[in-house]
């Protein structure tokens, strides 16, 4: 075998994975559980399913949840690529400093500082807490994540491109939308899937900043699961990992396609 994959290389990656993966996947193998005890294998059956589409809770849980993810993730995309440009565009602007540090620093902050900054910051302002300021939280700390994404394209970015649009009367907006967002596009994607995910998966920030009537799926599981764990936990969580799944395969299809187009866009021209 060789250097680079040498018995404990092997080993620690199968380990590694198996840490991961399992316990996610005795999770939707119970989730066919026929017995009401999650602990005990009592046969195939579907019946969990069901009883979730009758569970009002936990479903509006659930969309709750996706609609704070879909419109936070797309918000913080936007705003963590305006960050990441005028990082990597800009230089040595007055304040970047303390731009730089503002923008970063969820990404090292404590959650529980994060959550009870915002509860405090919302109360300030006489803000009514709810679905509204969870996607305002949500959009707080995962722009940073996109921020350091798009800006890691941006740094390998060859500007002779722009260069080239703009010398030829392209204005500068335009020349943005037709040229460098379609080229750093796979990493936007990639910011976006990552704040998603990021949001879907919040606890701390969301429970400091809710309020009647906006409770999400991961709050509702754990208020349930200090009970003990239940079939339909089981069943909405496979539920969830299904979708994020569906996802981020579709994402990926999407963004192979694009590089693909792109690296034979660039080959014609350069034929040309």
């Amino acid at each position: 075998m060789s250097k680079s994959l040498s018995w404990f290389n092997v080993t620690a990656l199968v380990l590694g994975f198996a840490f991961l993966y399992i316990p996610i996947l005795l999770l939707v193998i119970y989730s066919f559980n026929a017995s009401r005890l999650v602990t005990i294998w009592g046969g195939f059956s579907t019946q969990w399913y069901g009883a979730l589409l009758e569970n009002e809770q936990l479903l509006d849980a659930a969309w709750v949840t996706l609609r704070v993810a879909f419109l936070s993730s797309l918000v913080a995309t936007v705003l963590g690529t305006m960050a990441a440009l005028a990082l990597t565009r800009y230089g040595r602007f007055f304040g970047r400093s303390l731009f730089s540090g503002m923008t970063y620093a969820p990404l090292v902050m404590p959650e529980v500082i994060t959550g009870l900054s915002l509860l405090l910051l919302f109360v300030a302002i006489g803000l009514e807490r709810g679905f509204w300021t969870i996607t305002l939280a949500h959009i707080t700390f995962t722009m940073c994540f996109v921020a350091v994404v798009v800006q890691s394209r941006l740094v390998t970015f060859d500007r002779s491109l722009e260069e080239a649009a703009l010398d030829l009367g392209c204005p500068p907006f335009k020349t943005f939308f037709i040229i460098t967002l379609p080229l750093i596009l796979p990493a936007v994607v990639s910011g976006f899937m990552l704040a998603f995910t990021l949001s879907m998966d919040d606890l701390v920030i969301a429970s400091f900043t809710t309020g009647p009537g906006a409770t999400t799926l991961p709050m509702r599981i754990y208020s349930q699961v200090r009970m003990g764990v239940t079939p339909e936990i089981n069943a909405i969580c496979t539920v969830m990992i299904g979708i994020v799944t569906v996802v981020v395969v579709f994402a990926s299809i999407m963004t192979k396609r694009q590089e693909a187009q792109r690296k034979r866009d660039e080959q014609a021209a350069a034929a040309h």
